[in-house]
């Protein structure tokens, strides 16, 4: 390594500093396009910035958005923060923890079958693992289309498919994910270390061997983190697809809000708000160990 490319100290960084602004008229003059920026640049970003402005007040119209409204509005707010004072069960503790313990359920179920089942297929989308153009195109695109319907939608089908309750919800978040998981999977497949695929190959292992000793072990640590991550996620979605009667504590949710039994809302919150927070925490934890990050 050169004397140059060596990391220099504060104290030579800090004299390079001051050597720099002293003689910076001299800079400008030996090097002009590092300090000015081109006409064509300035406009450009002056038309992305007036074209984004343009369409956030055309969107501000069209939604009727109004200040005043929103003003006029926040002493409703208030009502209710006092009619949700102080959160009460009333009786139903026990219902709604079994409400609770069925939405992770529903998200644990989802999470895992959907992870499952794209792991085989994200291979097939990877350009070091499928030659094969057409075929991860085809792939792809149908990871496009599938994480294109929102988990909502999802719900809203598996309801007419299997009826009302939990086990439409897991399909629901199931189908959801394996889009996602199916494209970030893939991306992970290929950003892969490639040297030990080519150990493997080196040593004569077949092209199955190669996937499974040269690329699943560097890439699972990463995979197992975004799985977690879907899990904390999907606790949260599991709740919402409940208000449409797929199961769990959102239909407990939407049920007390119409009659405005706002205390039993409130308690409601307050333990999905503890309960992401203790599953954000610990899996948390699990992905800094699975990656190898400190704790």
């Amino acid at each position: 390594m050169s004397r140059d490319a060596l990391p220099r100290s504060a104290p030579q960084r800090s004299a390079l500093r001051r050597a720099a602004l002293a003689d910076l008229a001299g800079l400008r003059a030996r090097h002009p396009q590092v300090f000015s920026v081109p006409l064509r640049r300035r406009l450009l970003v002056a038309g992305v910035v007036a074209g984004l402005a343009g369409l956030a007040l055309v969107a501000m119209v069209r939604l009727d958005f109004s200040l005043l409204r929103i003003l006029t509005g926040l002493h409703r707010l208030g009502e209710f923060a006092v009619l949700m004072l102080p959160p009460s069960p009333e009786g139903q503790g026990l219902v709604f923890l079994k409400a609770l313990a069925e939405t992770l359920a529903i998200a644990f179920l989802g999470t895992l079958t959907a992870a499952l089942l794209a792991l085989p297929v994200a291979l097939l989308a990877a350009r070091n693992v499928m030659p094969n153009v057409f075929l991860r195109f085809t792939v792809k695109r149908g990871f496009d289309v599938i994480r294109a319907v929102d988990v909502l939608i999802w719900a809203l089908i598996w309801i007419n498919v299997v009826g009302l309750g939990p086990f439409a919800g897991a399909l629901a978040i199931a189908c959801s994910d394996f889009g996602a998981f199916g494209k970030l999977f893939s991306e992970a497949i290929e950003a892969a270390d490639r040297r030990p695929q080519e150990g493997v190959t080196a040593a004569g292992g077949s092209p199955l061997h190669r996937v499974r000793f040269g690329l699943l072990p560097g890439v699972l640590p990463v995979l197992a983190s975004q799985v977690l991550y879907f899990f904390e996620s999907n606790t949260r979605s599991a709740t919402i697809i409940g208000i449409v009667g797929a199961g769990g504590i959102g239909q407990y949710l939407t049920e007390l809000i119409r009659v405005l039994e706002m205390q039993q809302v409130a308690f409601l919150v307050l333990m999905i708000l503890v309960t992401v927070a203790g599953i954000d925490w610990v899996s948390g934890r699990l992905r800094r160990a699975i990656i190898g990050a400190p704790a």
